[in-house]
């Protein structure tokens, strides 16, 4: 059992920037691939970004594509998703994933979710 607590949403206008935390407890975090994702209302939830057990490998969703970057520190059981150059359309609850077995970027794979953050940007 992995335990995920999200933090670090808020209101920021756009061309902002915020930085997500995902804290872990539980089994061993460096087991775990690690991905976020987000969800607007009315809409599915989608892949944002996803990164390696070791740090190594990510994948990042085209429309956050240079603008995000997910990391890591092992040592601290943490994921962190730095957002910058925030749009309008970036607004959701962004849940923080662990998948046992590798970097995916599809949902289904990942077995632990987080409860959610809200980053809401405004024009």
């Amino acid at each position: 059992q992995v335990q995920l607590v999200e933090s670090g949403g808020g209101l920021v206008q756009a061309g902002g920037s915020l930085r997500l935390s995902c804290a872990a407890s539980g089994r061993a975090f460096s087991n775990y691939a690690m991905g976020w994702f987000r969800q607007a209302p009315g809409k599915e939830r989608e892949f944002v970004a996803a990164i390696h057990r070791s740090g190594d490998m990510t994948y990042y969703a085209d429309s956050v594509k240079g603008r995000f970057t997910i990391s890591r520190d092992n040592t601290k059981n943490t994921v962190y998703l730095q957002m910058n150059s925030l749009k309008p359309e970036d607004s959701a609850v962004y849940y923080c994933a662990a998948n046992q077995w590798t970097i995916s970027t599809r949902r289904a794979a990942y077995d632990y979710w987080g409860q959610g953050t809200q980053v809401t940007v405004s024009s």
